[in-house]
């Protein structure tokens, strides 16, 4: 697969949804894209697969839920799984971004938006890995 260096593809990994946003690292740029569902965990891979396929973006950035002190977590422990799975299968570079209070300012932003808080029917997992790529893009 031809990879675009410039494209990137943030994952903010959980048990029942996976939001996905994609952006580009020369204009420093994000939106969400997406919500891959999961079972337990376990992603709908041939969505994941769509999202890389269709972007082929070359980095992928994971968010790594940890703890407030910085420890890791069961859920930093099976996001790290996640990112290891989508580096061995398509071999692509894989970074692990710190999103600890993504989701809280995701859910702030959303409200500032008119989010009326049902989260289960309007989900803001995209959003939340669209902060992961930004935290990142910051960062660099």
């Amino acid at each position: 697969m031809k990879r675009n260096n410039t494209a990137l593809l943030a994952f903010d990994y959980g048990l029942r949804q996976i939001g996905v946003a994609v952006g580009n690292s020369e204009l420093g740029t994000c939106q969400p894209l997406a919500i891959i569902r999961a079972k337990d965990g376990t992603p709908d891979w041939d969505a994941v697969a769509r999202c890389l396929k269709e972007w082929q973006p070359g980095h992928v950035l994971v968010g790594e839920p940890l703890n407030m002190d910085g420890s890791a977590s069961e859920m930093s422990r099976r996001a790290q799984r996640f990112a290891r799975q989508i580096e061995g299968r398509y071999s692509v570079k894989v970074t692990m971004v710190d999103e600890r209070l993504s989701s809280r300012e995701a859910k702030s932003r959303a409200k500032e938006q008119g989010h009326r808080g049902d989260y289960h029917e309007d989900p803001i997992d995209a959003e939340a890995a669209a902060l992961i790529m930004e935290s990142w893009l910051a960062s660099r």
